[in-house]
């Protein structure tokens, strides 16, 4: 079953406005969603607060790698003349697939000028 928020809301704001005769329980099965969390929607409808995008979203991670580390890393191994593992060893700042990333990223973005 293909969960639908957009579905759930509806079929609950019927069931409030007394349009449909469909309990709450029915509505999860149609839906996919737990009966909890049913009762939890209906809660936001009734106070307006319903959202359909997570709360998170757009928002950058707060462990990511800042732009400016990734400027320093790139311009040290741009000086170094060693492969991408022997220069993790030396920078031990972040893991070695961090930093492999972040130079692959630069290298594609090279190649794509």
């Amino acid at each position: 079953m293909d969960k639908n928020k957009e579905e759930a809301v509806k079929l609950i704001r019927r069931k409030i406005n007394n349009e449909s005769f469909l309990t709450y329980n029915e509505i999860a099965l149609i839906t996919g969603y737990h009966p909890k969390y049913i009762l939890k929607l209906k809660k936001d409808v009734l106070s307006g607060t319903i959202s359909f995008e997570h709360g998170n979203k757009n928002r950058k991670p707060v462990n990511a790698v800042s732009e400016e580390e990734k400027a320093r890393i790139i311009s040290l191994y741009k000086r170094s003349r060693v492969s991408i593992r022997k220069f993790c060893n030396f920078y031990s700042g972040h893991s070695y697939s961090c930093i492999y990333n972040i130079i692959k990223e630069y290298e594609n973005n090279i190649k794509d000028v």
